[in-house]
């Protein structure tokens, strides 16, 4: 079992930022985020590998947000700047141990004026 501690979320103006963390209580393989915004499915935003590091963006946040990791913390992050009121949602990790996947409890982000 891995449980997920996500954080970082809020109220924000537009072309603001923010930062998500995702703390895992065990080492993963891999680290994600998704979100879901009002009346919509779950979708990708970004996701790393915990060996190597190699990164991966949804073409609607590429430039404007940065997934990174901290093995020794087996902490993710999620740097997101230039933010936009589609950028609205709930904000989830989903990680991936021994091909097995580990979802947190999502933290809201917010952007308005």
């Amino acid at each position: 079992q891995v449980q997920l501690v996500e954080s970082g979320g809020g109220l924000v103006q537009p072309g603001g930022s923010l930062r998500l963390s995702c703390a895992a209580s065990r080492s993963t393989d891999f680290m994600s985020w998704y979100r879901q915004g009002p009346g919509k499915e779950r979708d990708f935003v970004a996701s790393i590998t915990t060996n190597g590091g190699s990164t991966n963006y949804a073409d609607s946040v590429k430039g404007r947000f940065t997934i990174s990791k901290d093995n020794a913390k087996n902490t993710a992050y999620l740097q997101m700047n230039n933010l936009k009121s589609e950028d609205t949602a709930v904000y989830y990790c989903k990680v991936v141990r021994a091909f097995r996947a580990y979802w947190g409890q999502g933290t809201q982000v917010t952007v308005s004026s």
